[in-house]
């Protein structure tokens, strides 16, 4: 497991217009080295495929194909995500401002000491203030 695997990133390998040189290199990290996610990832991961099947974005025979493509990465679901959540996620919430989803993210990283692969603002704001090493997307 070499980093923590935000969704953004995740949902990024599957729409071409999202590719960016960092996006794919950490695709290759994940296909070489593997990743860590909260027990949220794979629930969020087909969440955003479904919006994008409901908004029109790809259809339903696509939707499957990138859920499986996901499925099949080499991403280590945390254990304790769910237990942490009452206690040391939630305060990373209230003091960060961030959702309860991308705290588990964050929770995580600092938990084990790894990197953080996302796209979202708040959460990299968030890892910044915290010392949470970030991987680059562009």
């Amino acid at each position: 497991m070499s980093f923590v695997l935000d969704n953004s990133v995740a949902l990024a390998w599957c729409f071409e217009d999202e590719h960016t040189v960092g996006i794919m290199a950490l695709l290759d990290c994940v296909t070489e080295d593997g990743a860590i996610a909260p027990q949220l990832w794979p629930i969020e991961a087909l969440n955003g495929l479904l919006t994008a099947e409901r908004r029109g974005r790809i259809d339903e025979v696509l939707r499957r194909r990138l859920a499986g493509f996901l499925r099949e990465l080499p991403v280590m679901i945390d254990e304790e995500t769910a237990s942490r959540m009452w206690t040391s996620t939630i305060r990373l919430a209230e003091s960060q401002a961030l959702t309860a989803y991308d705290a588990a993210y964050l929770e995580l990283a600092l938990r084990l000491g790894v990197p953080l692969a996302t796209q979202d603002a708040a959460l990299i704001a968030a890892a910044q203030a915290l010392g949470v090493p970030l991987l680059p997307t562009t």
